[in-house]
């Protein structure tokens, strides 16, 4: 499995989601009985932005993502955590800023695949 390193940390501003999912029951009488979905019920979601890249450093991280085709999960460890962690990338946006420096915005989904 591929090892994401980018070539500069995320600019300050990551946002981590975590979603559970659930099998939900509800009862007439207002009541809901929920269980986990699975072992891995639990889902994190990252949202990077790298602010001001050089056109290599937008290149390199654009081909990685591209290279997993949004399917094939990769490693790669938050910086704001010692894990490291399985992840997808289905989407991802490369948006031209001035003087020719680059802004890459990316959601990775947690994966559970090895």
């Amino acid at each position: 499995m591929a090892t994401f390193l980018p070539p500069i940390p995320p600019s300050p501003g990551t946002s981590d989601k975590t979603t559970a999912k659930l099998r939900e029951v509800e009862y007439g009488d207002g009541y809901t009985q929920s269980s986990p979905d699975g072992l891995n019920h639990l889902r994190k979601e990252l949202s990077l932005t790298w602010e001001k890249l050089l056109p290599e450093q937008a290149k390199y991280i654009t081909d990685f993502l591209a290279a997993r085709g949004g399917y094939e999960p990769f490693q790669y460890a938050p910086s704001n955590s010692p894990v490291t962690y399985n992840w997808t990338c289905k989407e991802w946006t490369d948006d031209r800023i001035e003087q020719g420096f680059r802004r890459i915005s990316a959601v990775f989904i947690q994966s559970y695949v090895s």
